[in-house]
């Protein structure tokens, strides 16, 4: 199991413009410029925690609404994610991590599976209302977990524990997404071929 698992992709729509690559078995080294600042902050989180390299260049029309440049890179990094999987073979599959930040605490359970499905839980009332540095509205967490798990192919379940300040809420859902997706795509040296009954993922 030598093989590299890297990607490089790029998507460009009349909203956006998304230059991406990674590397699933990195440091977790990161160069992120979004031009949406608390998004930049939760990605290099991700990349650090989940130990992947990653470079992400976007450009979108934020003037209107950072909605569209966060929705497209994170379609842009499950796209990557997927492709850098390749056939998945030698993986542990399952990840699951319990993340605190101060008085917010969040669960994540990942499996790599091809079977796109989010469930998403717990943030409390308000949340998706609130401006997060002013600028990242708290529906955008949701929404990029779908963006990344319909192109990923990953079966997500996250779930807000506890937590009253919507910057650690956010912080504890993507970093416990990040550990649980270490532990999902790491190799594992007793798993031989595809880690599924179907013989594929």
């Amino acid at each position: 199991m030598t093989n590299a698992r890297t990607a490089s992709r790029t998507r460009t729509t009349s909203e956006s413009s998304i230059e991406l690559e990674l590397d699933l078995d990195g440091t977790g080294t990161s160069s992120i410029d979004t031009s949406v600042p608390f998004f930049d902050h939760m990605l290099t989180a991700f990349a650090k925690h989940s130990l992947t390299d990653l470079r992400i260049t976007a450009k979108g029309d934020t003037h209107i609404d950072v909605h569209h440049t966060v929705e497209d890179t994170a379609i842009v990094l499950g796209e990557a994610i997927r492709e850098a999987l390749g056939d998945k073979a030698g993986i542990s599959r399952y990840g699951d991590a319990l993340v605190p930040l101060d008085e917010a605490l969040a669960q994540a359970v990942v499996d790599i599976s091809g079977r796109p499905f989010l469930v998403h839980t717990g943030e409390p009332d308000g949340f998706e209302m609130h401006l997060i540095g002013g600028h990242f509205t708290g529906s955008m967490v949701r929404h990029t977990f779908e963006a990344i798990a319909f192109h990923a192919g990953l079966t997500m379940h996250v779930r807000v524990l506890g937590g009253r300040d919507p910057h650690h809420i956010a912080e504890a859902e993507y970093k416990a997404l990040a550990r649980a997706f270490r532990q999902a795509k790491a190799r594992d040296p007793l798993v031989k071929g595809i880690p599924s009954t179907k013989g594929a993922l």
